[in-house]
């Protein structure tokens, strides 16, 4: 080999030594830059997916708040509703009392709401008709019983009420609706007839 041969093979050697190792430092550049980006990839994958899990958790805890106060307020309806329907039953009772009953029960009413003894005393039409007058006696029988003043009479006049009497005298009036004696006792009971009702 003359010595031009033996220059051109160092150089062709130190050439392929230099490439080779130019290749494999590239390589090792992309190797860590693979490694680089499989890490960046895996962790804003992990964020991604932390993010998404933290979000359905939240969603899921709305919901569970939301399904939680719908189902209070349905049951706060329905106790509500059977509330209601416990005093209307009050009410129908009180209306469809035996005729006896009812009489004895709106003379007491009219005895104890009298305050001058003169009211005159104001039914539904039916009430009127029925037993009006032998409610009144009745209460003016009481009252006399008392010592009181008895001289309660029949008003002419109707109210429109499901049952019950009103009292009037000149400007003042006293309900004793049963309508008006259910909602004020209502207001007084309700606490005891939940509590009966839902404990």
């Amino acid at each position: 080999m003359n010595g031009i041969e033996k220059i051109t093979a160092r150089i062709t050697g130190d050439a392929e030594s230099e490439i080779a190792k130019i290749r494999e430092e590239a390589e090792a550049s992309v190797k860590k830059i693979q490694a680089i980006y499989e890490e960046s990839k895996r962790e804003e994958t992990e964020s991604i997916l932390e993010k998404g899990r933290k979000t359905a958790a939240e969603q899921k805890e709305r919901l569970d708040n939301m399904a939680q106060m719908e189902s209070k307020k349905m049951i706060l309806a329905a106790k509500q509703e059977m509330l209601d329907e416990a005093y209307e039953r009050a009410l129908t009772n009180l209306t469809e009392l035996p005729e006896q009953d009812k009489i004895r029960l709106l003379a007491k009413l009219a005895a104890q709401a009298s305050v001058s003894g003169n009211e005159e005393v104001i039914f539904s039409a039916s009430d009127r008709d029925l037993f009006g007058a032998r409610v009144v006696e009745e209460a003016n029988r009481m009252l006399a019983g008392a010592g009181r003043q008895a001289g309660l009479k029949v008003s002419a006049a109707q109210a429109a009420i499901r049952g019950g009497l009103l009292l009037t005298d000149r400007n003042v009036e006293v309900n004793c609706a049963f309508e008006t004696l259910v909602r004020l006792t209502r207001n007084e009971t309700a606490g005891q007839v939940a509590k009966v009702l839902f404990d």
